[in-house]
């Protein structure tokens, strides 16, 4: 039996079609497409953007209905949990793809990201274990146990899209320009205090990039050795040369400061990437039968 996740997030729009294996997941389809929901001055998502959204979310559905997939679920995070304008977004999404989109609250998605980091774990440890979700548009903190499920969580309103989208105009992004996302997400982690943890799992665009582009080596030097590239090219130059996306590489200086400071506030504990996130955490409650 398959089961689907649509993800609407604020810089991508993804589809993952998985099966059971075990207590784990096989994936069976995976697309992501590029696409940024900002806000206009008013607070509400442009017309334009909800009509690709609604055309991009259909045609992921659709793919997922050729592979016969026992439920499709669609889920929104921060884009659209703070659009002025999210219930004609979320109508107009389901009138062109035919499912409800579920727009998750903070703690919501910091459960589900919890579950699906977990999840890639063969041997999960007893003890507490920390994720860090950076997203588009807010970054999940999470301490939890792989018996006991969440036991502290947070989400800031921080995210490699709105602090590019605030403070990033220059190709490739300047110093000044990078001291600001750094001041910002200084002050939205001051009063963040995790409990201590024995391991720390980073899920989302931005780590999984990281991984990809450092081939797994994951160090504090890492992430500095990868900014330097970054700064020094524009963005397509720095695309060519690290294998990615442009659209990532735009994002990825942003992402990976919340990423160094979010594992800064878990006091640096040892730090993995997980294959699995919020996608495969919907899709394992779906599986079980959980919202």
């Amino acid at each position: 039996m398959l089961c689907a996740c649509v993800d609407i997030g604020t810089n991508t729009t993804r589809l993952l079609v998985a099966e059971r294996d075990g207590s784990r997941l096989r994936e069976v389809v995976a697309v992501r497409r590029f696409l940024h929901l900002a806000p206009g001055d008013d607070g509400a998502i442009p017309a334009d953007a909800v009509a690709a959204l609604a055309a991009t979310v259909a045609a992921h559905v659709r793919l997922a209905r050729e592979h016969a997939v026992h439920e499709v679920r669609v889920v929104g995070t921060a884009a659209i949990r703070g659009a002025r304008n999210r219930d004609d977004l979320c109508a107009a999404v389901q009138r062109a793809a035919g499912v409800r989109v579920e727009v998750l609250t903070g703690e919501q998605e910091a459960a589900l990201a919890f579950a699906g980091a977990l999840a890639t774990l063969t041997h999960p440890p007893a003890g507490p274990i920390g994720v860090i979700d950076v997203g588009g548009g807010s970054s999940e903190l999470v301490i939890g146990t792989a018996a006991g499920g969440v036991t502290w969580w947070t989400s800031l309103p921080i995210g490699s899209g709105t602090l590019a989208e605030r403070h990033l105009h220059s190709d490739p992004p300047a110093l000044d320009e990078l001291a600001a996302v750094r001041a910002e997400i200084d002050v939205a982690l001051a009063d963040v205090r995790p409990p201590a943890t024995e391991m720390v799992l980073a899920v989302g665009g931005s780590a999984t990039t990281l991984a990809a582009a450092t081939g797994g080596e994951l160090a504090p030097a890492t992430i500095a050795r990868i900014l330097a590239v970054l700064i020094a090219e524009p963005a397509a130059e720095a695309a060519k040369r690290l294998g990615l996306h442009v659209e990532r590489v735009r994002l990825l200086p942003v992402g990976l400061l919340a990423l160094e400071a979010a594992w800064g506030a878990f006091g640096q504990a040892p730090l993995q990437i997980a294959l699995g996130g919020l996608r495969e955490g919907v899709v394992l409650r779906t599986f079980d039968g959980r919202s």
